[in-house]
């Protein structure tokens, strides 16, 4: 079975890892990272967004670097990946391009109005996958 982790630096996501390592360390685990073009939004001009974009990509390596020494640590291999995108729409899109057989995510567990206002990309995944999908909530 191959099982991805979208992972993003997050407490939650980091519980998810933690999660998918215990129950499926034995299978085909992979991280993916997905940089939200949204989030660079706010950087104005062409040398603003590369800047950005810099920053993003180091980010992903260092949120991915984590990923690896959990996986080291549970004696579990772990690929990982990042790409660009929305996120929800990345890692359910990525799942199917790649042939995957469950996703495991985390959660903020936002609840009523934060929820509405922020959006789910639990939700959104748990959603639209055509493959299972395992919340993980704190």
């Amino acid at each position: 079975m191959d099982v991805l982790v979208p992972v993003d630096g997050s407490e939650p996501a980091a519980e998810a890892l933690d999660y998918a390592l215990e129950q499926f360390g034995d299978e085909a685990l992979t991280a993916l990272y997905v940089i939200d073009p949204a989030d660079g939004a706010t950087s104005w001009g062409p040398a603003g967004a590369d800047d950005w974009l810099s920053s993003a990509r180091k980010q992903a390596t260092a949120v991915l670097e984590d990923a690896e020494e959990r996986a080291a640590a549970a004696g579990a291999d772990l690929a990982t990946d990042s790409t660009t995108g929305r996120p929800a729409q990345r890692i359910v899109e990525y799942a199917d391009e790649n042939g995957f057989d469950h996703i495991v995510i985390g959660s903020h567990g936002r609840e009523g109005l934060s929820r509405v206002l922020l959006g789910s990309v639990a939700e959104t995944v748990v959603r639209r996958s055509s493959v299972p999908v395992t919340v993980a909530r704190r």
